[in-house]
């Protein structure tokens, strides 16, 4: 067991740890969640450190030797070797000084080790005069979060790939299979399940573009400005080496930020980046309560699709299968979204030259981007791949409902068709077996009018409806082009000067 000291006094040290004082100190002063580092920001951290290595041996701030070892060690840690050695909390005070200390100890331990030497050899090897030569925290951190930010976004990236191709499978399997739609949690006009699916697609592939564009706005990083971004205490070889270094070890297309006060001082783009993500949980939230309401009963519910069936829902209730998937990200879709406002709100209480509150953003952020990613493959591959639809039940719905209704206006106008409608209800009968009883209108031709190719093609032809038969007339009697009592409606008009879509 080995002794350290700082300004503060002495402590020992386990037996076998990397670490030094700085981080026992952090350790014992902020046990607060009893969470970890995320381990793609401490590879990150690594390779920043690797980078200013690199960058002081190039301008003789760091021998060969020495460099090397400090490399070798960052590598080491990057790799995900060491993970137990970072035992500091992520709510920490110091604005991640303790996340930065700790790295630093551990990377001049492991060098010291490889170099042949003992833990707490810092006269030869020193956490701060090697390992943290001429950077700060406040560089040092920022730029070790956006790498670890565009790794997990290019992961969150290809997460929603994969359900935006899961939805459009659906689409295309689903086209044919006519359904109610719904507004207001009521029923409305008929549409194809597909078309609804196909929504959804359309609605995740803007997600998946705003992701990718979003990664611009964190591969300017603030390496070499140090303290508060005027880059005092480092030499300015330094300073311009530093993040190319970065840039080759991470294979990231990094540079320097042309304002590294700016880049130290501001956290806004990290509040730009994680709106994104909130914006895509909120489409994953809707997406994913739309899916339970589909599938919901099933015998009393909608029940239009069927989930995969993942677990027993219930310990008392057999037979009960719960949509569990949809479930787990909705929950994380709130979680995205609360972390947003904690994201925001730190970025708002930052003051003057540095963000006090740092490492509250930093977890949040990438608790976010890692919570996205993992949900949204398990969304694609557990549950939208394996969705069925129930066809018997979406055409049931269909002919019991009053969709059938806003189809025959454009034919016969709102008036008539409500008075037959209201004579159904009054009847207790399905509207199309009132039309067929009253010979309005033929099973056959109703089913044409309710047809998947009517469904997908925008507004209606005079040709759709030829051949229909009012009471007491022979066919075809209804002249589409020559009016009369109930002329149809041109597709849009009076919608010029915001015509009601209720």
């Amino acid at each position: 067991m080995r002794q350290e000291s700082d300004a503060l006094g002495a402590l020992p040290l386990p037996e076998g740890a990397l670490y030094g004082i700085h981080t026992l100190r952090a350790a014992e002063n902020f046990p607060v969640s009893g969470q970890h580092l995320f381990p793609e920001f401490l590879r990150a951290y690594a390779l920043v450190k690797a980078a200013c290595a690199l960058a002081n041996a190039d301008g003789g701030g760091l021998d060969v030797a020495r460099a090397d070892a400090i490399v070798a060690a960052c590598r080491e840690i990057a790799d995900g070797r060491h993970a137990d050695q970072f035992p500091v909390d992520p709510y920490q005070g110091g604005a991640g000084t303790s996340t930065n200390m700790n790295v630093n100890e551990v990377v001049a331990n492991r060098a010291l080790q490889l170099l042949g030497r003992q833990p707490g050899d810092y006269a030869f090897l020193s956490p701060l005069d090697h390992v943290n030569l001429h950077q700060s925290t406040n560089d040092t951190y920022p730029t070790a979060l956006r790498v670890a930010a565009l790794w997990l976004l290019k992961d969150l990236e290809n997460a929603v790939a994969r359900l935006q191709e899961a939805f459009q499978d659906k689409e295309a399997a689903f086209a044919h299979v006519v359904k109610v739609g719904r507004t207001e949690c009521m029923d409305a006009v008929p549409l194809t399940l597909g078309m609804e699916f196909g929504a959804f697609a359309e609605a995740v592939s803007r997600d998946r573009w705003r992701i990718f564009k979003c990664r611009e706005r964190l591969k300017q990083v603030s390496l070499g400005g140090t303290a508060i971004g005027t880059g005092l205490g480092a030499p300015r070889a330094f300073i311009f080496r530093a993040a190319d270094h970065l840039r080759t070890l991470t294979g990231l297309p990094l540079s320097r930020a042309e304002n590294l006060v700016d880049a130290t001082a501001n956290a806004d783009p990290f509040v730009e980046v994680s709106g994104i993500l909130s914006a895509f949980a909120a489409n994953l939230l809707k997406i994913s309560s739309d899916l339970r309401l589909l599938a919901s009963g099933p015998a009393t519910g909608l029940g239009e699709i069927r989930l995969p069936a993942l677990q027993a829902g219930s310990s008392i209730m057999p037979g009960k299968v719960n949509p569990v998937l949809p479930e787990c990200v909705g929950q994380v879709a709130l979680r995205v979204m609360a972390n947003h406002q904690a994201v925001a709100l730190v970025a708002g209480l930052g003051q003057l030259q540095i963000n006090q509150f740092l490492p509250l953003l930093t977890h949040s952020l990438l608790e976010s981007l890692r919570l996205l990613t993992r949900a949204t493959a398990l969304f694609a591959d557990k549950c939208v791949a394996g969705i069925a639809a129930n066809e018997a039940r979406c055409r049931e719905l269909v002919e019991k409902s009053h969709a059938l209704a806003t189809v025959l206006v454009p034919a016969f106008g709102y008036e008539k068709v409500s008075h037959l409608l209201a004579e159904a209800d009054a009847k207790g009968v399905a509207l199309a077996d009132h039309l067929e009883a009253t010979g309005v209108l033929t099973r056959q031709a109703a089913q044409a009018l309710l047809a998947p190719k009517r469904m997908r093609k925008l507004g209606y032809e005079e040709a759709d409806y030829e051949g229909l038969r009012q009471p007491g007339e022979a066919p075809p009697l209804l002249d589409l082009s020559a009016g009369g009592d109930h002329p149809p409606r041109t597709p849009g008009k009076g919608r010029e000067k915001g015509g009601d879509d209720a």
